[in-house]
């Protein structure tokens, strides 16, 4: 069955998730170290977090399999990430403003993508409310940020640093769980990162 093959290679590509989710907790916690700084060194952090987010996540829906198919959630999810590190780090310069409401957009959109995720394998999963969470906690973070866009730049590292390490703790937790999944009715699927 599709759905089960599907989950047998979540299972053995658990790590890429992982992945996502540390990479998520080491930018929050480099904003918070450098609260300081400057509009341009966060628009570059985040420019190399949204791009390794994204690489990571194409490589996570590449592996893993809907049947034949790749997981075209994390494969677009991917794509908006690569966009919007490639668009951070070739206009550093942007304005306060427009840097909130492009990390904002881009918030917004992957929650949406997560939330459509977890409702689809909800059936499949222990704990998919995680998922839903992380989710929705995105969105929130977006819209939050698309209400008071005026705050100082140092408000805006704090939120966003907060944001990255709740978001890359849910990703990693959901790592783990997905992990644990038990093949149901086939042999074990070899993992190319590790379980």
């Amino acid at each position: 069955m599709a759905i089960e093959n599907m989950f047998g290679h979540l299972r053995g590509n658990w790590g890429w998730m992982a992945l996502r989710g540390v990479a998520a907790i080491l930018f929050g916690v480099l904003a918070f170290a450098w609260p300081g700084a400057t509009l341009l060194t966060l628009a570059l952090l985040w420019g190399a977090y949204a791009l390794a987010d994204g690489v990571f996540s194409i490589i996570a829906g590449l592996r893993i399999r809907d049947g034949i198919k790749p997981v075209w959630p994390l494969v677009l999810t991917g794509l908006i990430g690569i966009v919007a590190g490639i668009a951070a780090l070739g206009w550093p310069g942007l304005t306060a403003i427009v840097l909130l409401m492009f990390i904002a957009a881009w918030a917004i959109v992957i929650g949406v993508l997560q939330v459509a995720a977890a409702i689809r394998i909800r059936k499949e999963i222990d704990n998919e409310w995680m998922l839903i969470l992380s989710g929705v906690v995105s969105i929130l973070f977006g819209a939050l940020m698309i209400l008071s866009p005026g705050r100082g730049a140092v408000a805006l590292v704090w939120v966003i640093a907060s944001y990255s390490i709740v978001f890359g703790l849910m990703l990693v937790v959901l790592a783990f769980e997905m992990k644990g999944l038990k093949p149901q009715d086939q042999p074990g699927i070899p993992s190319r990162f590790g379980t």
